[in-house]
């Protein structure tokens, strides 16, 4: 792939996800199957609106089934699935066994299964069906999008089977967190956009040096930072803030603290979702999942110190999402004494970071249920940027 993200004066060439993988398998081995014709490069749109044409290989052919890989190529985000193989194995079939109730009319044809080394969905919570393979809402979207072509195209009237493989991903999830989350078995087939943004640390963390050397040029003392596109979200749609002057940290927060110190901001606000933020509480200040998952401990530990019983924080430990414990933790009464907790450990945690040479603040938040916490200066330093917008809507 021949895409490249300028960072920092390098160009960083960007990948496909394994949803693109398995799109272009499914969309060739259709093609195939239903035109009886090899397919030399196959052409899928992604969502990010980057179009991909790609080589199928390992091709094999039955009587009512055609077969064939994607080569997963990563470009130069470092991911274990690089160069693996991604199949799909798509057959003739005289009617559904099991239909999305999201689909209808020609997509309704299409049955989407998860074949070797993709993992099985065990635990609630996430956006797979119980039970079912770990295939995720966007690459089932892009899969029956481009099987509804080829259908459409060919005039068929049957039904298809699809089922996605990656056998290299037997070994691959065992490195990962899946089966913490209850994914076993293998991999999740994953991509929001199709496609794999260079996601390199330095070239991260060197961008959000400049991110905040050029607040810091404009004379802003009082930085708001997020980890990314929720909290950005989240902080103007419904705290109403001024965000045009946000820094971005990504997973960064120690390098975040540590520059922000060197460059003398007097004041920091860090908003963001609790499935990030959580692991503050536990010192943690790089919040990429290779590094911790912390996120239910925490929360499980404080909810026994105020009252729960073993059980309970045993069904807090296992939940695979924050909105699950939090649910749980407003079952048990205790949701606002484990909340208020909670942020006094972020807060011991950045201010011990920072040594006192800032005056720090976080606002911890769900999509579902709203604010969940605030450090103790979290209310002053947000009135600040509430300052602002007035001084911005008064000129």
């Amino acid at each position: 792939m021949e895409e490249y993200q300028f960072s920092q004066g390098k160009n960083l060439r960007c990948g496909y996800t394994t949803g693109s993988c398995a799109t272009a398998a499914a969309k060739a081995a259709a093609t195939m199957l239903l035109t009886g014709e090899r397919v030399e490069v196959i052409r899928i749109d992604t969502p990010k609106g980057i179009t991909l044409d790609l080589e199928p290989l390992e091709v094999e052919r039955g009587s009512n089934y055609v077969s064939c890989a994607i080569r997963k190529d990563s470009g130069d985000d470092p991911d274990d699935t690089n160069g693996v193989l991604v199949y799909a194995k798509v057959e003739k079939i005289n009617r559904l066994e099991q239909n999305d109730d999201e689909l209808s009319g020609k997509e309704a044809c299409i049955e989407i299964c998860g074949g070797i080394g993709i993992g099985k969905v065990t635990k609630p919570g996430l956006s797979c069906q119980m039970g079912g393979p770990a295939i995720n809402p966007t690459p089932r979207k892009m899969i029956t999008s481009e099987l509804t072509k080829v259908i459409q195209q060919n005039n068929y009237q049957g039904a298809l089977r699809v089922t996605i493989s990656i056998p290299a991903g037997v070994e691959i999830a065992k490195k990962t967190f899946n089966p913490r989350l209850g994914i076993v078995g293998g991999l999740s087939v994953l991509g929001t956009s199709g496609i794999v943004e260079p996601m390199s640390e330095k070239a991260l963390v060197e961008t959000m040096y400049v991110e905040l050397n050029s607040q810091k040029a404009k004379g802003n003392k009082n930085l708001l930072v997020f980890f990314g596109n929720y909290g950005e979200d989240f902080t103007r749609d419904v705290l109403q803030l001024d965000i045009s002057d946000r820094v971005t940290c990504s997973n960064f927060v120690g390098e975040l603290l540590d520059y922000a110190v060197f460059c003398g901001f007097e004041t920091l606000l860090l908003i963001g979702h609790a499935g990030k933020l959580a692991k503050l509480a536990q010192g943690v200040m790089n919040t990429h999942s290779k590094y911790a998952d912390c996120r239910t401990e925490v929360f499980a530990l404080q909810a026994m110190f105020h009252g729960a019983s073993k059980e309970v924080g045993q069904e807090i430990y296992n939940c695979l999402t924050t909105d699950e414990v939090s649910k749980i933790l407003q079952r048990e009464n205790i949701f606002t004494p484990v909340m208020q907790e909670v942020t006094k450990k972020i807060d011991f945690y950045m201010q011990h970071r920072v040594h006192g040479k800032i005056k720090t603040g976080a606002l911890m938040f769900s999509n579902v249920y709203g604010i969940l916490g605030k450090t103790k200066d979290a209310d002053q330093l947000v009135s600040l940027h509430k300052r602002e917008v007035k001084e911005i809507e008064v000129e």
